[in-house]
């Protein structure tokens, strides 16, 4: 499909008619495969397993030839990998002191406090609903001033620590050294909602790469040039992908026009726990997330909504404030 951002964007968001997908780019079926080309890297730190990942010999991944930068790596998690980092999405990152956009709400306090806990508790199913529906992101680390577009020392808390070295492994492996991540932006998706074209460009350090990582459902995610009147293409992502962002495309349009139902929920695959698991994870929830009755809500959520976690680096090289 060739057409600009602004016009590709309407075209994936309509719901009727419902858009054509032929020409949605997806490393997982193969179609329109020309697009992207494969990366090999060599770089693998030890104790990769530790964080829920697959060794990363078995790893796939691709650069999207018409935009330089653009990588994406073919869901790299085991399906335990996928359920402990989706409940962390879920049951801990929107939890205060974390931002989420539920405590400009009028909405219970409880539940802008600690909106898994509450949301598992209630009986009353149409506040449950409400829930589901309402909270949209979640900011973790340094916090995003959405109005001033901006980061303060003032709104800042700590870095989840596995989220941390999870991130640090995927830079590693891909050769982006002495990355940190500072900066974390959980978006949630139910079904029917969309993320408007826009650039990231609030960090101070804009050689630093974009982590994309994306659990449920899937989505279609469109990536444009410098501006919207440039080309766009359009990528199928799935359970447990990634997307990086990086040189060129580091300040590229891009955007979620539409939220797509897979039912192959690959989070409950049989799978067989890793044995050693990194000290920075928290043990207890991933031994949680193998137990059907402390999953099952969790399951619930991700059958009709997406989650995507979005990870940066604020400052440039070792400074440590603003």
């Amino acid at each position: 499909m060739s057409t600009n951002f602004t016009e590709a964007f309407k075209f994936y968001k309509r719901k009727n008619p419902f858009p054509d997908l032929s020409g949605l780019v997806d490393a997982h079926s193969g179609q329109n495969n020309e697009s992207l080309k494969p990366i090999r890297c060599s770089n693998a730190p030890e104790n990769v397993t530790g964080f829920g990942l697959l060794s990363p010999e078995e790893w796939k991944i691709h650069e999207l030839k018409h935009h330089p930068g653009l990588l994406v790596i073919r869901n790299p998690f085991t399906p335990s990998g996928q359920r402990y980092w989706a409940a962390r999405c879920l049951k801990d990152f929107p939890k205060s002191p974390n931002r989420t956009n539920l405590q400009t709400q009028r909405l219970p306090e409880d539940s802008q406090k600690d909106f898994w806990g509450f949301f598992t508790a209630t009986d009353d199913e149409c506040v449950r609903k409400k829930l589901k529906s309402s909270l949209r992101w979640s900011t973790l680390g340094y916090h995003h001033d959405w109005d001033n577009k901006i980061y303060t020392e003032e709104e800042k808390h700590p870095f989840p620590e596995d989220l941390f070295s999870l991130t640090g492994i995927l830079a590693e492996i891909l050769n982006f050294p002495d990355y940190r991540a500072q900066a974390a932006i959980v978006n949630f998706y139910p079904q029917g909602s969309t993320l408007a074209g826009h650039t990231d460009h609030s960090e101070i350090d804009l050689e630093a790469p974009l982590f994309s990582i994306s659990f449920g459902q899937d989505a279609i995610f469109l990536i444009g040039g410098t501006s919207k009147d440039d080309p766009a293409t359009a990528l199928r992502l799935h359970s447990g992908d990634i997307v990086v962002m990086s040189r060129e495309s580091r300040l590229c349009y891009h955007a979620v026009p539409k939220i797509l139902s897979d039912s192959q929920e690959i989070w409950n695959a049989e799978y067989f726990p890793e044995t050693t698991l990194a000290a920075e994870m928290d043990g207890d929830l991933w031994e949680k997330c193998s137990r059907k009755s402390f999953w099952s809500p969790f399951n619930e959520y991700l059958r009709d909504c997406r989650i995507n976690l979005n990870i940066r680096q604020v400052l440039s090289g070792n400074a440590t404030t603003l």
